[in-house]
């Protein structure tokens, strides 16, 4: 085929058409070109099978499951200009397609399940298997791709220039870069380099602390011991990375969620009268005035959060009604005349699967579920697991819309709140039919684990969906393939879970983080163990996110920061701080976007860097290797060498970003 010349993207790809005018993509919908074949499918797996191991570990240590579609485009981008293959703008579509199902899968995975290992290390009953959370990842993700579909052409067509889509409009960016023959890719492998030593060196050899803390100095520890007021950063690479790709605007959203909790109720609490602080929290036992800032925000101020998720999810349901049924409605009238349309009278750019097989997949991902079930959950119980695959369906359908819309809108995916409902809904509904105690525990996860999972990738495929809309890809091609994508993403985090819990733990001392996980364990005990739930704090939080709403900010992002630790939330701001800094030195327009545009290069290889050196750590301490000084690392001087180090990696990233140039046309 001869090479087509690609100048970028049409001018009407991101606003909305004229009345009686079309879009038209980048390849041609009357031609064919090179998409899937060998090459594409081995590298789309291989990708997954990497950034699943990367996301997990990133996501069970700081909360925060990093878009995985930009690396991938970038690396696929650069393995072509390598190889100096022509027209392989379409391959590289696939490539990313494919390999972007880690990113979702891992999200689905780690929200929920390691909450299995948290609640077994209360309950040794609890039993947890491999095949466990693979399968619930596995036949989540396949729910989500085939509950998505039928909204495809709502969200990338119908919608078209309403909807800013930011994570597709960067990949495709990337792309669409890539094949002009920018040379994309060595930003981010420089900064992989230097972020995944960076993150390798503290979480191998300790040399520095990995968070600094107000502790550092005796004033700042009689503030703690005694006030309940402490301030904390996590000095890594890779969440400083996430912290620019964010942007300001949201990480303030969340740290603002976050100051609330550390800087208002925490230190509020302790004065609080002992039958109150038991109301508040029934499972509580003992004297608040004696923990430690960090114990009372596990015990109380969290469950504020969880409040403010959950509503946060319900109020964008309510929001989304609309456009449910109007989705609903599309895909109807498409299945009701799919059988008089010819599949070749159908252009290649809007052949999806048709609706047939979408129903059929459907109804055996159903039963699949039902049967998983009733064999691996439930113990046999025919009630148990209708009511679960009730559940599953019922929510993971509704959502779905919800999924989509949010990375449509703000590149940003719910999913963990409206797992959060689901779990406190499907916690509810199975102990009224009689479910209860550790195996209502179980029950419960692997349900809100299916769901998450789903959710996840039907916000995560929208965005696929899109940068091929916009590109000009077989959609049919990227839904059929995504399966395969599910599959190996859904087998390697299932090993990485497994592999991470032995080595560091979800509870205790030197754990993993896991917030969202832990979130989820601390809804499910007192719901399924016979203890009241808090249920005044979740509606503290279902009140702020309701008050938020009115108001226009966004609930859901103020909430997420009221759950997760403070370290993890102010680098946010950091980064975010260095992104508005870099794009608004310049009255030069172009150049402003250049600097932001090379700092998200920069900043994407921190996350996939450290991430990586992160799972290379792991499986060093895994394999019984342990070098870390911890009398080092836990004393104040790792911390102000941490603090150094943390300045030195913020220069580099400001550096580097200063120095783009606008590309000459």
């Amino acid at each position: 085929m001869e090479e087509e010349k690609i100048t970028g993207l049409p001018e009407n790809a991101s606003r909305e058409l004229r009345e009686g005018e079309e879009y038209k993509p980048l390849l041609s919908p009357d031609k064919n070109y090179p998409e899937v074949n060998m090459r594409t499918v081995l590298l789309g797996l291989l990708m997954a099978v990497l950034f699943s191991a990367a996301a997990a570990y990133l996501g069970l240590k700081i909360g925060q499951v990093f878009e995985a579609a930009i690396p991938i485009a970038i690396i696929a981008v650069g393995l072509s200009s390598a190889g100096k293959r022509k027209n392989a703008l379409g391959e590289n579509v696939i490539i990313q397609s494919i390999g972007a199902s880690s990113g979702v899968v891992v999200a689905g995975a780690i929200f929920t399940l390691p909450a299995l290992y948290i609640l077994q290390a209360k309950y040794p009953e609890i039993t947890v298997s491999f095949m466990q959370v693979f399968l619930s990842s596995l036949l989540g993700g396949v729910l989500g791709i085939l509950f998505l579909i039928p909204f495809r052409k709502f969200f990338v067509s119908d919608m078209h220039g309403k909807y800013p889509f930011p994570e597709a409009t960067a990949t495709t960016q990337v792309l669409v870069s890539g094949e002009k023959g920018g040379d994309q890719a060595k930003p981010l492998i420089m900064a992989g380099i230097i972020g995944g030593l960076y993150d390798f060196i503290v979480a191998t050899f300790g040399t520095w602390a990995e968070t600094f803390t107000s502790r550092v100095i005796p004033f700042g520890t009689e503030l703690a011991d005694k006030a309940k007021v402490v301030f904390k950063v996590n000095v890594g690479a890779a969440v400083l990375g996430l912290g620019y790709i964010v942007g300001l605007k949201y990480a303030a959203i969340i740290c603002a969620g976050s100051l609330l909790i550390w800087f208002g109720i925490v230190p509020l609490l302790p004065l609080l009268s002992d039958s109150l602080l038991h109301t508040l929290n029934p499972s509580f036992t003992g004297v608040l005035s004696d923990l430690t800032p960090e114990v009372i925000f596990t015990t109380f101020a969290r469950h504020i959060g969880i409040g403010g998720i959950a509503m946060a999810g319900l109020i964008g349901i309510y929001k989304s009604r609309g456009i449910i049924a109007s989705a609903i409605g599309l895909a109807s009238k498409e299945f009701k005349g799919k059988g008089n349309v010819i599949s070749a009278e159908v252009k290649r750019t809007q052949r999806d699967l048709s609706m047939k097989i979408i129903v059929i997949g459907v109804i055996l991902a159903l039963i699949t579920t039902f049967i998983f079930f009733f064999v691996g959950v439930v113990n046999f119980n025919l009630l148990y697991a209708v009511v679960g695959i009730l559940v599953v369906a019922i929510i993971a359908f509704l959502f779905t819309t919800v999924a989509a819309n949010a990375i449509a809108i703000v590149g940003t995916n719910p999913v963990s709140g409206m797992t959060l409902m689901t779990l406190i809904l499907a916690s509810v509904v199975m102990v009224a039919v009689g479910l209860k105690g550790t195996e209502g525990m179980v029950a419960a996860l692997i349900i809100g684990g299916v769901v998450c999972t789903a959710l996840s990738m039907a916000g995560g495929f929208i965005t696929d969906l899109k940068i091929g809309y916009w590109i000009g890809t077989t959609p049919a091609k990227q839904e059929t393939w995504k399966f395969l994508g599910t599959l190996v993403s859904a087998a390697t985090v299932g090993g990485v879970i497994m592999i991470l819990n032995k080595t560091y733990g979800f509870t205790g001392e030197g754990a993993l983080v896991a917030p969202q996980a832990n979130a989820m364990a601390a809804v499910i005990e007192p719901l399924m163990s016979g203890v009241g739930a808090p249920w005044f704090l979740y509606a503290i939080g279902a009140l702020i996110s309701i008050v938020l709403s009115y108001f226009g900010v966004p609930a859901l992002a103020f909430a997420l920061g009221m759950f997760i630790p403070l370290e993890l939330n102010t680098p946010l701001v950091v980064g975010g701080a260095i992104s508005w800094y870099v794009s608004t030195r310049s009255k030069d327009k172009a150049l402003n976007t250049a600097r932001q545009e090379k700092g998200t290069l920069l900043a994407s290889g921190f996350i996939a860097g450290g991430a990586l050196m992160g799972v290379v750590s792991a499986s060093i301490r895994f394999g019984g290797i342990n070098v870390i000084n911890t009398l080092w690392t836990e004393s104040a001087g790792a911390e102000w060498l941490g603090l150094v180090m943390y300045g030195a990696i913020i220069g580099y990233l400001v550096w580097d970003s200063m120095r783009a140039k606008v590309e000459k046309k």
